[in-house]
């Protein structure tokens, strides 16, 4: 599981777009699943499951209506997950009318419906409460157990505190990786030197 975090601006989903195969890269060599991103981008994207940071679902179809037109998966698969993602009062229900964890949760149903081997999440648990929350991040971790590849994109650490490694973008450019501990201990560092340099300059105008 990785995690991609920075500011507005700083390419997170310019990333994504380009690992979907919406965007051709102007440089650099990248694959998905071991699909070229320049060659193969259809095989990239049909090797992925992709929840968007904005709602993307049909919101005047209902929760049953928005998973069925997934017609590579049986329904005995499409029950499963509903069952896993607690959707079944809600299979009638216009998805537009959904309270939001209830769409968060239909859109990542939506995503790993098919089983890919790569997933990515852009913003997953951005305005949802502390209990949804922690309910994602229990089917995340799940997946990743499963052998699944997650890669997500927040504002901030909170929102990949459970990634093996997170990679903190700024100003379109990767400037620190490590985990999420290693990641925070850089930060509290930092500003402790300049910290220590803001006291210095004061002594030393003194």
């Amino acid at each position: 599981m990785i995690g991609l975090i920075g500011p507005n601006g700083t390419g997170k989903s310019t990333n994504f777009k380009m690992l979907c195969g919406l965007l051709t890269p102007t440089s650099g060599e990248g694959t998905v699943a071991g699909h070229d991103l320049r060659r193969a981008r259809a095989d990239a994207r049909s090797s992925l499951g992709y929840m968007a940071q904005k709602f993307s679902l049909y919101g005047d179809l209902s929760v049953r209506q928005n998973l069925a037109p997934m017609v590579w998966a049986t329904w005995l698969t499409i029950e499963r997950t509903v069952s896993i993602f607690h959707l079944e009062s809600h299979l009638t229900t216009n998805t537009g009318t959904l309270p939001l964890g209830q769409k968060q949760r239909l859109e990542l149903a939506c995503a790993v419906l098919r089983q890919p081997p790569v997933l990515f999440l852009d913003e997953p648990t951005s305005g949802i409460g502390p209990i949804v929350r922690r309910e994602f991040w229990t089917h995340i971790n799940g997946l990743v157990d499963e052998g699944v590849t997650v890669l997500i994109t927040s504002h901030f650490m909170n929102g990949v505190e459970y990634c093996d490694e997170v990679t903190l973008n700024y100003q379109s450019r990767q400037i620190a990786t490590g985990t999420p501990g290693q990641l925070k201990a850089l930060a509290a560092r930092q500003k402790a030197l300049r910290a220590l340099i803001s006291n210095n300059s004061c002594s030393c105008s003194r």
